[in-house]
């Protein structure tokens, strides 16, 4: 089986997770991956596969060296994001893409166009092989292109005895696209003393600098009254959600900052007259800066009841996640040298970026295992319009392999 098979048998299952859920997985149907997965993995020879009742994958391939290296892990999520339709992908290749635009769904269903006018990135993949969607569901490169990518890595590594290696684990876990990826990632199990996710986008990317995350829960109490006898009584919910989105910073969202600027980004909004409830997110790379940001909307919150009375807006600021940079950068700088040297081994050229939202590999780094994120491939992630250039997949797989076959030469 070659990549390009392995990838779209996986984007057969629907895998999204849910925000909404209390569970472990969030949805039952990640599981049903994993049972696949599992199988698979067996199937392919791996030693020590076992799931544990949480949907967490682990295996291993054994060294085949006898010198002393290090124990090194590669991670990926299998489920896909809430933001867009994960059920009844219908994948399909680009051949040869030659630059023009790219029609999903034809002219019966409204014609869904992919053009380079719009997705300037298209244009850096002219003459691949892309895999597209058709227009109405995700396409799941985020992240089954990396699982693809390191299960293909190790067949290949079988299949290669000459090519000398320590001992590799590689896990595959649930729910990552609603930061909970690592809360139950066994990370002695794992036993790894360095490891990296394959869940960056474009060929090269490499991040270790990643935001700082929090969530903002926000309720908002109102009063109904009939509304012709509203005046002096009635409290709209409603009308205070929208005040209160007013107060936050209307150049600090998503679609106004780039590179290092954080934001707020209003995830949602349920209201009627009585309650408003709002979503946020807040991120922000700078530590100080985030905890700032942290305080501000407490503060949005404290003028909106001093204003309308003691009570009447609640916020429930919660962290997710932290900058892994502040765990990579003080003495595990060799970690980021080995992934440098195989891609350029394989002819990869390296982009250093910071991450502007988060990976499973940030929590991991302060759970004790440094964990940079490397690409995976896949571009415009979490909507109709996500691809995948196969010979993208097939750089990844390399560079898994060459990293393997570097630590396997390690000399501390």
């Amino acid at each position: 089986m070659d990549i390009t098979e392995r990838f779209l048998n996986y984007t057969k299952f629907d895998t999204q997770s849910s925000e909404e859920s209390e569970t472990v997985p969030s949805t039952s149907k990640q599981l049903v991956f994993a049972e696949y997965l599992k199988k698979e993995l067996e199937h392919e020879g791996l030693d020590n596969v076992e799931m544990d009742d949480k949907g967490y994958i682990y295996a291993t391939l054994k060294a085949n060296t006898k010198e002393q290296v290090p124990t090194i892990g590669f991670i990926s999520h299998y489920d896909t994001s809430p933001d867009c339709s994960g059920a009844d992908i219908k994948p399909q290749i680009v051949r040869n893409y030659d630059g023009s635009d790219i029609l999903l769904r034809g002219e019966r269903y409204d014609n869904i166009i992919m053009s380079p006018k719009k997705f300037p990135e298209l244009l850096q993949h002219v003459g691949e092989d892309l895999i597209v969607t058709d227009g109405t569901t995700l396409l799941g490169a985020d992240d089954k292109a990396g699982i693809a990518e390191i299960v293909q890595a190790m067949v290949y590594l079988q299949e290669h005895k000459e090519i000398k290696h320590g001992k590799i684990r590689i896990a595959f876990n649930p729910d990552e696209e609603i930061g909970m990826g690592a809360r139950h990632f066994d990370v002695e199990k794992f036993g790894c003393e360095w490891a990296y996710t394959m869940d960056g986008g474009d060929v090269g990317e490499l991040e270790f600098e990643n935001f700082n995350a929090a969530s903002a829960k926000i309720t908002i109490k109102g009063v109904s009254v009939h509304p012709g006898y509203a005046k002096g009584k009635m409290v709209n919910a409603n009308a205070l959600a929208a005040e209160l989105a007013r107060m936050l910073p209307e150049d600090e969202t998503p679609e106004t900052t780039e590179g290092y600027q954080g934001f707020y980004h209003l995830l949602g909004i349920t209201s009627n007259i009585e309650q408003a409830k709002m979503s946020y997110i807040i991120r922000d790379h700078d530590r100080d800066r985030f905890e700032d940001r942290k305080r501000f909307i407490q503060r949005c919150a404290e003028q909106m009841n001093e204003k309308y009375g003691e009570g009447t807006v609640e916020c429930v600021v919660s962290d997710q996640y932290y900058n892994m940079k502040e765990k990579i950068e003080p003495d595990a700088m060799h970690v980021i040298d080995v992934v440098l040297r195989a891609m350029q081994e394989v002819g990869v050229s390296p982009k250093v970026k910071p991450i502007r939202g988060g990976t499973d590999g940030a929590q991991l780094s302060f759970k004790g295992l440094p964990c940079p994120n490397i690409f995976a491939g896949g571009i415009n992630f979490h909507g109709p319009y996500e691809f995948v250039p196969i010979q993208s997949m097939e750089k990844a797989m390399q560079v898994i392999v060459k990293i393997c076959q570097l630590v396997g030469e390690y000399n501390g």
